[in-house]
């Protein structure tokens, strides 16, 4: 059996805390917003589970094929003995890469959810002997302090989760991920790319009514960690494309005048009939722009990869020596 150890940084309240001031920011915001992250409890992951394996959710299959096709490539470009990988939930994706590395000595897989990292961390040091997990309880967006590790590393953040970012969070985020690598460290980002409104339409709004599901998880977590008597029912899932922003917007909208109460925030909030909550933005990319927003983070793309149909890309970034 191989080494595998776990790191908290977070502070064991936190998640709590963050859920509170987030809750407390968006709801009394104009315009309301709730942050992606509060989607997924237990029952959100699985629901999101669910939504990868939906026929219009295309993401996660496009990824996964260039992750299946290219891993050889993108291992022998980086080069990494330390795989670190942002949001890292199950690393079910990760596997691919893992054994493409044949030089790897260290896996650093980072998530706020304790549990997915212990889960994941078992797994892969049965799966593997010899590999070095070292587990991080941390919070990629904040501040992050790596453990010492051989180099080259290559920073892993899939999914397209970037996309989850606002303009300005993402210039700060990768600007983050450059002070973490040394010359010869890498960044490996996985993007959805602009494509037919249909078709990105559909993938956050299903025929099944799962993607619904799940936006409106975001009403029970609250519910149930601050004491808030949301009633899903009385919203209605909403998904839109906005074309200036080149984005898909999720929305919650109030099917009626209504008033929630947070009691864990002494906080009672108003919505008017038809009043939208947005609860995730998705963005799209262009190569050109994934291009100059790593340039303006100090990062020079060096390698592009997209599947077949040309939905979703990696992108490879090395810092040069």
């Amino acid at each position: 059996m191989s080494p595998f150890r776990i790191t908290r940084t977070l502070p064991e309240d936190a998640t709590g805390a963050a859920l509170r001031a987030d809750v407390l920011h968006g709801l009394t915001g104009d315009p309301r917003t709730l942050p992606p992250k509060w989607f997924y409890d237990a029952h959100g992951s699985e629901l999101f589970e669910k939504i990868t394996r939906l026929p219009e959710y295309y993401p996660t299959r496009a990824e996964r094929e260039i992750l299946s096709a290219r891993a050889g490539e993108i291992a022998a470009a980086a080069g990494a003995r330390t795989l670190v990988e942002l949001g890292s939930g199950s690393s079910e994706k990760t596997r691919l890469l893992l054994g493409a590395l044949t030089e790897l000595h260290t896996y650093i897989p980072v998530d706020v959810s304790e549990s997915a990292l212990r889960q994941a961390g078992r797994a892969l040091t049965a799966e593997r002997p010899g590999l070095d997990v070292h587990a991080l309880i941390a919070d990629f967006t904040g501040r992050l302090t790596l453990p010492d590790a051989p180099g080259p590393r290559l920073v892993a953040f899939l999914g397209g989760t970037i996309g989850n970012l606002l303009p300005g969070e993402r210039a700060a985020f990768l600007a983050s991920v450059h002070a973490l690598l040394a010359p010869g460290d890498g960044l490996l980002l996985g993007t959805d790319l602009v494509k037919d409104e249909q078709v990105l339409v559909r993938a956050y709004d299903d025929e099944a009514g799962v993607t619904a599901a799940f936006n409106k998880n975001v009403l029970t977590v609250i519910n149930r960690e601050l004491g808030a008597d949301f009633d899903p029912a009385a919203f209605e899932h909403v998904a839109l494309w906005d074309a200036e922003r080149e984005w898909i917007e999720m929305r919650l909208r109030s099917r009626t005048a209504q008033t929630v109460k947070v009691p864990a925030l002494d906080l009672a909030v108003d919505f008017a009939a038809g009043e939208e909550l947005r609860t995730e933005v998705s963005a799209k990319f262009r190569g050109e722009g994934v291009r100059a927003e790593l340039a303006a983070a100090g990062l020079e793309l060096s390698r592009w990869w997209t599947d077949a149909e040309g939905r979703f890309a990696l992108s490879l970034s090395i810092v040069r020596r």
